[in-house]
């Protein structure tokens, strides 16, 4: 009977522990989700910002080969 009684307490024990580092793994890929969306948003913006500064830029008149003349 009593061996029984430890038997049914460890398997309780056992599903709990189960269902604490369910959460935990849980938690930690919730954090690395929301991490890497922060990334994303701030490399999204400076890639934003770049192709801004980019536009901002002169553009640069186009080079013409210049022909040299020939030695007689």
């Amino acid at each position: 009977m009593r061996a029984r009684a430890e038997a049914n307490f460890k398997k309780e024990e056992r599903a709990k522990e189960g269902a604490k580092a369910m959460l935990e793994y849980e938690a930690g890929g919730r954090e690395i989700r929301e991490n890497m969306a922060k990334l994303k948003a701030l490399r999204l913006a400076k890639q934003a910002a770049d192709g801004a500064k980019e536009a901002a830029k002169p553009a640069k008149p186009a080079k013409v080969p210049v022909k040299k003349a020939r030695k007689a």
